[in-house]
């Protein structure tokens, strides 16, 4: 069974096509990730799953109900934890009343637990939180009656790395419960620990769905190197490379600087075996390999430019 199915959806603004033919499905306990630069369009795409806006064209199930259909939806939120970018809590209230409103509105099978592990400062109010408290009051919120189905606009913008670290392990247990996630970032790190499947989206256009091992693939790492003596530029003559940028500093009049470097920067798509076997001969001072930027993953692979 599918939890999320689209098919053609579409949202036109006139000046702005938001989201442009839509088709693709969430898989019932999946964790689909939606990822794209900031104002691809993905906040678009949930609040049409939501019914917060209609759609131009196209169609859209969630958990069997037609997201056109006002009654129809209402049913289904009732198995739906849903997070927004900007929770819009009333920054008057405090965070126990917060809950409390809640609760009335669609139960409370969990609160007790949720608070014990995102532990927010209940007894404040709202407009004394920090922009990680309010995320970690809206993830209370969001999972406290025990949803079916999650989604997570941004999830973790806010929370500090330990509370993200939390957080991770968490919808890792969700997911063996069954609950279906599907989980818009513009964070790649995020995605690739969390995630089954991606679906890529860039100015409104889904460009495409792979699953996550695909994406690691194409993504690669961002290397930079440092030498004292300089390196020949042959030695990086294997699969993988990408924008290499390098440089040779004064003194080495000698040297020609397009045939040698002492620092260079690339990312790196290839076997990272391969490459540290090619350096091993060669004295370095610095060497680093970290995620490829999400924006050079799109410039790479995608095409470039944020749009919507």
């Amino acid at each position: 069974m599918t939890a999320i199915e689209l098919e053609g959806l579409t949202k036109d603004y006139g000046e702005v096509l938001a989201n442009d033919d839509l088709t693709f499905s969430v898989e019932t306990g999946e964790v689909f990730g939606y990822l794209g630069p900031n104002g691809a369009g993905k906040t678009t795409t949930i609040r049409m799953l939501l019914g917060f806006i209609s759609p131009t064209a196209g169609t859209g199930q969630v958990l069997g109900h037609d997201i056109r259909d006002e009654r129809a939806l209402i049913e289904a939120k009732r198995q739906i934890g849903y997070l927004s970018d900007e929770p819009g809590f009333d920054e008057q209230a405090t965070g126990n009343e917060i809950l409390e409103l809640h609760a009335a509105v669609k139960g409370d099978e969990r609160s007790d637990e949720l608070l014990a592990l995102f532990d927010p400062p209940m007894d404040r109010q709202i407009r004394e939180y920090s922009r990680g408290n309010v995320q970690k009051l809206g993830l209370v919120t969001t999972f406290m009656h025990d949803p079916e189905l999650v989604i997570l606009d941004e999830p973790t913008s806010g929370l500090d790395p330990l509370m993200k670290q939390r957080f991770a392990e968490f919808l890792r247990r969700e997911k063996e419960n069954g609950v279906t996630v599907f989980f818009s970032s513009h964070i790649l790190s995020e995605v690739r620990r969390l995630c089954d499947r991606v679906g890529i989206i860039r100015g409104g256009e889904l460009v495409t769905i792979e699953p996550i091992e695909t994406l690691l693939t194409r993504s690669g790492k961002a290397v930079r190197i440092q030498s004292e003596t300089p390196i020949p530029l042959t030695v990086l003559d294997i699969d993988g490379v990408h924008d290499l940028e390098s440089s040779l500093p004064g003194g080495t009049d000698d040297i020609d600087p397009s045939s040698a470097f002492t620092e260079c920067a690339f990312t790196f798509t290839g076997d990272i075996n391969q490459l540290l076997a090619a350096l091993s001969e060669y004295d370095l001072l610095d060497l680093s390999i970290e995620e490829a930027p999400l924006e050079d993953v799109f410039l790479r692979f995608y095409g470039g430019g944020t749009d919507v």
